[in-house]
């Protein structure tokens, strides 16, 4: 593993500044979910909020990613392209955003649902939620990168979920993907190893939970991943500061659900 970045000074303004507009604009986008319209349709207008803030993409051209986000449907987990898609009742979507400010990258990321969903999906997306707190509270100096990984994975599995192990989170600054990689697991063996969080370092936390098996596959656009077995997937991401107290959360933005309805809280796990 290459060394870890630390932002200091300057260069942590410019980051709280592309994570604000990169919440914002994913804010917006979440906006835009709604049945009958399509993916290719919620990406132009992602376009034009993300031009509107005097941004670029941090997706497009990305290894030759074709679109302006990332936007999954229901059993697709990530790096969904938008199309001809129209999204429906009940789906749930995974809008995925990353923006380029003055060479700083924001990246971040949530599930929207649309209307009113299944227990399940509704159990999916808090549990997902969670997850990423967990990691989130455990984003603090001195603290091992494996024990905020092993985080996502414990809490996800208490709700009876799996967590995919493809696809990881990832250190964010000048670039989109930098040092460390930030899985959403960890093996147990691995526990007392690997580097420690330590201020200035940031990271793009990001569990990925599916409702059935841990498999995912690509499609034949080389792009979409989805779960093997079509279960359902829920994705959220912040980019996270760590300091010398209180992790700092640069993408800040409400839950996107607070409590469970008593049929998720009933729905077996």
């Amino acid at each position: 593993m290459s060394a870890i970045p630390i932002r200091k000074g300057r260069q942590l303004d410019h980051m709280r500044r592309a994570g604000e507009i990169a919440a914002e604009v994913l804010q917006l986008v979440a906006k835009e979910i709604r049945p009958g319209v399509t993916t290719g349709e919620v990406d132009e207008a992602a376009a034009q909020f993300i031009a509107d803030r005097d941004c670029v993409s941090a997706f497009l051209g990305y290894r030759g990613f074709p679109g302006q986000i990332c936007i999954s449907m229901n059993e697709e987990v990530v790096h969904g392209i938008g199309g001809d898609r129209v999204i429906q009742y009940q789906d749930i979507v995974k809008i995925d955003v990353g923006i380029v400010k003055d060479g700083w990258v924001g990246d971040n990321a949530m599930t929207v649902p649309v209307g009113s969903i299944t227990p399940e999906a509704e159990r999916l997306l808090f549990a997902t939620e969670e997850s990423l707190q967990a990691a989130i509270d455990n984003a603090r100096d001195g603290v091992r990168l494996a024990q905020l990984c092993a985080a996502v994975e414990n809490c996800s599995s208490e709700y009876g979920f799996t967590v995919v192990k493809e696809f990881v989170g990832h250190g964010v600054g000048k670039k989109l993907h930098e040092e460390p990689q930030v899985p959403n697991h960890w093996d147990r063996s691995s526990m007392g190893k690997g580097p420690r969080l330590r201020p200035g370092m940031i990271l793009a936390i990001e569990p990925m939970v599916n409702a059935g098996d841990a498999a995912v596959r690509v499609l034949d656009d080389q792009w979409t991943v989805e779960t093997a077995d079509r279960s359902l997937s829920a994705h959220f991401e912040h980019t996270v500061l760590i300091t010398d107290g209180e992790p700092e959360i640069l993408t800040a933005r409400e839950r996107m659900v607070t409590t469970l309805t008593s049929a998720a809280l009933s729905a077996s796990q």
